[in-house]
């Protein structure tokens, strides 16, 4: 099945909030309900929400910013070590 039947039907059979893991370590699919006032907002976010490719281009140049590189860095620095998150495995993961 291509990627592109794939995600109608994650987005048909998912439901509202709904996160699934892909094979790309850190990036996750994660189904927004929708509504009438704003299409596919969401109140809380966690991570980046990309909706369209000219969104990703704008991440994309933001993330290549070498003082947010800096600012990252930064904080490395002042937060304690964190675990790394358990890789996702099985059926359940989205293949890209």
């Amino acid at each position: 099945m291509a990627i592109e039947e794939r995600l109608v039907s994650f987005l048909k059979d998912a439901r509202d909030c709904e996160r699934r893991p892909t094979n790309i370590a850190g990036v996750f699919l994660l189904k927004l309900p929708s509504s009438r006032t704003r299409q596919g907002s969401a109140t809380k976010k966690r991570g980046i929400v990309i909706r369209s490719a000219s969104e990703l281009n704008e991440f994309n140049r933001i993330l290549a910013n070498q003082k947010l590189g800096e600012l990252a860095r930064k904080i490395d620095e002042v937060n304690p070590k964190q675990r790394e998150a358990p890789r996702a495995t099985g059926s359940n993961v989205f293949e890209i």
